[in-house]
């Protein structure tokens, strides 16, 4: 599937600079103040939007958790994980995390920039990190992390018909989340809003 623009037109506009790693409180903060700790500082994490350049057109790389797992257990996620101190910075931790996690090593990567960066009611600040990735990959996936790795076609993530908004009853408060289905995978949560954050940004940069 297409979309419906050239993202990689875009994209040198639409991301952050590698070199500049966006600064502030997410971008859905306000959204979770009430959620977050008061007196623990976020942890920071970096994730992968890696865009495999797949013969039939851009895919995007994510995985499905083990069960086993403290946190997200179960649920689809990029590759990525705590922004360690032997990081660099957030893009170290990116590509560091996707080859211990599902095989991708640095040199099939080229990191691009970054989305917005995102929190999470599991008290994460996350900086995504958008890269591309040769057609010549395959994920060799960590059993004990990742229960599988899967692509999804980039037009059919950057098409808003694809996306649902659902509310739920969460703390007290009517709360929005975003899913997407695809081929019997649940995409939702941080991971969801994180796409819909990359359309925005492509959309925004037209």
């Amino acid at each position: 599937m297409s979309p419906p623009f050239d993202p990689f037109e875009r994209l040198p506009r639409a991301l952050h600079p590698l070199d500049q790693p966006p600064s502030g409180p997410g971008w859905n903060h306000a959204e979770l103040a009430d959620l977050l700790p008061l007196d623990v500082p976020l942890r920071l994490a970096a994730v992968l939007v890696a865009l495999v350049q797949r013969p039939a057109g851009p895919r995007v790389l994510l995985t499905r958790r083990t069960e086993a797992l403290r946190l997200h257990a179960g649920q689809v996620s990029f590759p990525g994980g705590r922004i360690e101190a032997s990081d660099t910075d957030p893009v170290a931790a990116a590509l560091r995390e996707a080859q211990e996690e599902v095989g991708l090593a640095s040199s099939h990567s080229s990191p691009l920039g970054y989305l917005d960066p995102f929190v999470t009611i599991t008290g994460f600040h996350v900086y995504p990190v958008v890269a591309t990735v040769g057609d010549d990959y395959q994920p060799v996936v960590d059993p004990s992390e990742v229960a599988e790795a899967f692509e999804v076609p980039l037009g059919f993530l950057l098409d808003p018909a694809n996306v649902h908004e659902l509310e739920v009853d969460w703390q007290g408060r009517r709360r929005r989340l975003l899913e997407y289905r695809y081929e019997g995978h649940r995409i939702w949560g941080a991971t969801a809003a994180m796409l819909v954050n990359f359309r925005q940004r492509l959309e925004q940069a037209a």
